[in-house]
């Protein structure tokens, strides 16, 4: 998109301000895009809608703005204080609500439904002056690793369209990394931001669990869910979630987040400050079996980097993390099995109703409503909390997670950053994985700790392998520590620039 191409959300608010370009163009050329890139041969598939009020918003945004400029530069600042995303057009995954418009969460069952209010991460967008241009496609119900299980097809990675986008959010990763959106919302369960981000060569943004809040956004695993951020610059995820962040009322599991104000203007840390930290290597993920070894040089490359800043790095033994991805899916699978318990063909979504009474309207309805994926694990959720399980298998699943959440916390008191692979693998290619659940579940294998934490980690595009593919690594950090984290990324990027913009994806090993 020649607008905002290769651009930060900065470098367009620039644009806007000197006059360059306007609101109304960027959402009008993000719409001829989607339009023809839906021609295609091989569609790109990320979103599935452009809003139809976009423009409208679009054009409001630009009046607001030339309001302001005609009372002085005074009035115009004051402004773009109030509103310092104003004109800035964002993509929206298909779990989140916005007003007026299908949320259906890429299945059958909520096929026509729409949201009758915004979530609140939408609504304090809005108030910030951002607008949301569409709707993304997503694995059904957030339920998968390459956006292959979505009712609407598979999204396709933007680098080489053969290859998955990655998932759960992989629809607005990919609008992202192809220069459709100048940043992205999705939702994080065990890596749903994080591996796609690496997929595609974005960063992605796990933020701490309760940073973000929750309201209207449709359940998969409650305790672990929160939304994400996906951008090319760190600058570009830290201003939208300065805005987005903070308790809610709608939601009790919401906090405030410390430091967010220094977030407005990201600085990166300076080399005194890059010498001073303090980094742990899980030796667990080191000897993880299946890392492919283009992933290791890649890490080794960032590992380095930090080395010949002066950090002090140091592998550490986090035994507890072998039981990480068990202990996932045994929690999630349950709280997916009972959130979406209330798609029931009644109070509303899809209805298939055969008229032999409430039994069969509930099993026809999710046996049409709901794919493979979510059926599958809403049978291992009902299986593992029944009565005969939920004490050895269930109960064992949340010790374990609290025995995580205890040695990590320990882990922060004495390093600043813990590095690790996003993901074992670069994307994959479309059909590899799909009809082998086991291998697909197996994508998460350095991500979900984090979420089972409850701590933010960032996915920092850092290589990529000999065939071109991006490869991401987790910059991870205690509670609320996201300003930290998002500093470190900033001075990262400081030396690798256009990392995070896929045409340049080959920035390992540094300068």
């Amino acid at each position: 998109m020649s607008q905002f191409n290769m651009q930060t959300i900065q470098g367009v608010r620039d644009a806007l301000a000197a006059g360059a370009t306007t609101s109304q163009k960027l959402v009008e050329e993000t719409k001829a895009v989607f339009d023809a890139d839906s021609q295609s041969e091989l569609p790109l598939n990320a979103f599935l809608e452009i809003y139809d009020d976009a423009i409208l918003r679009a054009q409001e945004a630009d009046q607001l703005r030339a309001q302001a400029a005609a009372e002085g530069e005074a009035a115009l600042k004051r402004l773009l204080e109030e509103k310092p995303l104003l004109g800035v057009p964002f993509a929206v995954k298909d779990n989140i609500s916005v007003k007026g418009h299908q949320l259906t969460c890429a299945s059958r069952i909520l096929e026509g439904y729409v949201a009758p209010y915004n979530a609140t991460v939408i609504q304090r967008l809005l108030d910030a002056g951002a607008i949301p241009v569409g709707r993304c496609n997503m694995d059904e119900f957030a339920m998968g690793s390459s956006t292959e299980y979505s009712v609407y097809g598979a999204t396709r990675n933007p680098i080489n369209r053969e290859y998955v986008s990655g998932g759960s959010s992989g629809g607005s990763t990919a609008a992202v990394a192809a220069n459709q959106a100048l940043f992205g919302l999705g939702t994080e369960t065990g890596g749903s931001v994080r591996l796609p981000a690496s997929y595609c060569g974005v960063y992605g943004l796990k933020p701490t669990y309760g940073v973000l809040s929750r309201w209207g956004v449709v359940a998969y695993g409650s305790s672990l869910d929160q939304v994400g951020l996906l951008g090319h610059t760190p600058a570009d995820i830290a201003l939208p979630l300065s805005v987005m962040s903070g308790v809610d009322f709608y939601d009790d599991t919401s906090a405030d987040l410390p430091e967010s104000d220094s977030l407005r203007s990201l600085a990166a840390l300076d080399e005194g400050q890059l010498a001073s930290l303090r980094i742990a290597v899980p030796r667990q993920f080191l000897e993880a079996k299946g890392m492919d070894s283009d992933v290791a040089a890649v890490f080794e490359a960032t590992r380095s980097w930090f080395e010949q800043k002066g950090a002090s790095i140091s592998v550490v033994d986090l035994p507890i993390l072998d039981a990480a991805i068990a202990s996932y899916y045994v929690i999630a699978l349950s709280e997916a099995a009972s959130n979406l318990s209330r798609f029931d063909g009644i109070r509303y979504g899809r209805r298939r109703d055969p008229g032999q009474g409430f039994d069969e309207l509930y099993v026809q309805t999710r046996s049409e409503g709901f794919g493979p994926e979510v059926r599958r694990r809403i049978i291992i959720g009902n299986y593992v909390l029944s009565e005969q399980f939920s004490g050895d298998c269930y109960k064992k699943g949340m010790s374990v997670r609290a025995r995580i959440q205890r040695e990590v916390a320990q882990l922060f008191q004495d390093y600043d950053l813990m590095l690790c692979p996003t993901c074992p693998t670069a994307a994959f290619k479309l059909g590899q994985k799909v009809d082998d659940p086991l291998e697909m579940y197996l994508s998460d294998l350095f991500t979900t700790f984090v979420n089972l934490a409850r701590i933010p980690s960032l996915s920092v595009p850092a290589g990529s392998t000999k065939d071109g593919m991006p490869v991401g690594i987790q910059f991870a950090g205690a509670m609320f520590s996201e300003a930290r984290i998002l500093q470190i990324a900033q001075a990262w990027e400081h030396d690798h620039p256009g990392c995070g913009i896929p045409v340049q994806a080959d920035c390992g090993g540094g300068k």
